[in-house]
């Protein structure tokens, strides 16, 4: 037998067998609601909007709780497909590409409720994280404007099952197209809107949490 085929079927073999193994899942992750403190479910709609139910059956309130690093998730919607994502204004946004503004610190409180914070931004003066928070009303709140003591960043997973994901691809916050829609006014101007890079701006507005 030609020795050069043995070794093109051998490479072929090992590449498939790569390739094989790519493509299976390999991350074990969790299905799961999110029980804010404040009496609501977090929950993403069908067009990317995310705010707070009362309604625990709901699929609009499921999500993929995704391990992406050592206590680093990315949470993903069922029913969407999207991800939550926070820009530097501390605005959450739903994604279709995972990127760095995807990734969230777990952290279990000492209330033994968990906090998602930003892995990406924070206050630049006092370093303090800016968290996924809903306030009294369930709407989402800037991460800026959440503080982790209180009941708005206080989310209690309720699993409904252990999943595999693949890894999610990771990919540079500039590759994602700027959407301008409903965006909510920034803080540092009246005139300008927000720019949300990736995905859907969440279009009601926050309320400090009290």
């Amino acid at each position: 037998m030609d020795f050069e085929f043995i070794l093109k079927v051998a490479e072929k073999r090992i590449k498939a067998a790569l390739g094989k193994a790519e493509a299976e899942p390999q991350l074990k992750g969790i299905v799961t609601r999110l029980f804010c403190r404040q009496g609501f479910y977090l929950q993403m709609g069908q067009d990317g909007s995310l705010d707070g139910t009362k309604d625990d059956s709901t699929n609009s309130s499921l999500f993929n709780l995704i391990p992406v690093g050592l206590r680093v998730v990315a949470i993903q919607s069922v029913k969407t497909g999207l991800y939550i994502a926070m820009n530097g204004e501390g605005h959450l946004y739903s994604s279709e590409l995972f990127t760095a503004e995807c990734k969230f610190k777990e952290s279990v409180f000492e209330n033994y409720y968990v906090i998602y914070s930003s892995m990406l931004y924070r206050q630049k003066e006092s370093g303090r994280a800016w968290f996924l928070g809903l306030n009294k009303e369930g709407q989402v709140m800037k991460g800026n404007r959440v503080k982790k003591t209180k009941p708005a960043a206080h989310f209690l997973p309720k699993p409904i099952e252990v999943a595999m994901y693949r890894e999610p691809s990771l990919h540079d916050v500039g590759e994602a197209v700027p959407k301008l829609v409903g965006c909510p006014p920034s803080k540092s101007t009246t005139t300008e809107p927000v720019v949300m890079n990736g995905g859907k701006p969440v279009n009601k507005p926050d309320k400090e949490a009290t």
